[in-house]
C-alpha cells in the first residue's frame, strides 16, 4: 500500500485520504494543546466514525484507529468496521517497575488477541523506543509498529540510515 496518512479530525479526513495520495488513513485524537497524541480516541463515547470509516473503506483506504488496548475499544472498532486497530502503548512505554511493565505487555497481548479474534489487523505505538521494541514487536500477529520519533531522535547522532539498520536488527532478533 502507499504511504500512511494520520488523520486527526474526522470532519476533514475523508476529503484528505480519498485524494488518493495514501493508502491508509489512521485515525486519532486530537486536542491544540498536545504535542503528540496522548491517549487513543474513545470509539465508545460520542465518537461514531462508522461514516468516516465506511467512506475511506469505499475509496479503497486501509483504515486502522488509535484506541487503549481495551475490549470495549476494540468491540467498537470492529462494529465501527475498521481494518485495523493501532493499540496505544503509552502505558507500556512510561511503566518503570518490572511488574507494571509486565502487566501493560499482558494488557497488550490480550488486546491484540481479541483484535485478532475479531478479525482486525494489529498495530501499537507511541512511546515505543530501542529499549522497550521487543516485547510489544513479539506479540502475536503484531504487523506494524509506529516507532518513528524514537528512530528521528537516534539518526541525530547516527544518521538515519544507521537508525534505522538499529532498529531493524532489534526487531529481527
Amino acid at each position: 500500500m502507499g504511504s500512511r496518512c494520520i488523520c486527526a479530525r474526522i470532519g476533514g479526513i475523508s476529503t484528505i485520504a480519498m485524494c488518493g495520495c495514501c493508502g491508509k488513513a489512521t485515525l486519532v485524537p486530537e486536542r491544540r494543546q498536545e504535542v503528540t497524541t496522548e491517549g487513543g480516541i474513545d470509539l465508545t463515547g460520542d465518537v461514531d466514525t462508522s461514516n468516516a470509516v465506511r467512506r475511506l473503506r469505499d475509496a479503497g483506504v486501509f483504515v486502522s484507529a488509535f484506541i487503549a488496548p481495551e475490549e470495549k475499544q476494540i468491540a467498537a472498532a470492529q462494529k465501527q468496521g475498521y481494518d485495523a486497530v493501532e493499540l496505544h502503548t503509552g502505558e507500556y512505554a512510561n511503566a518503570h517497575r518490572p511488574e507494571d511493565v509486565q502487566r501493560q505487555l499482558e494488557r497488550l497481548t490480550a488486546a491484540g488477541q481479541l483484535a485478532r479474534e475479531m478479525g482486525m489487523r494489529l498495530h501499537a505505538g507511541h512511546g515505543l523506543n530501542y529499549r522497550n521494541v521487543g516485547p510489544v514487536a513479539a506479540i502475536e500477529g503484531m504487523r506494524e509498529l509506529n516507532i518513528g520519533h524514537a528512530i528521528v531522535s537516534r539518526a541525530v547522532f547516527v544518521g538515519l540510515r544507521e537508525a534505522v539498520r538499529e532498529m531493524k536488527r532489534l526487531l529481527s532478533s
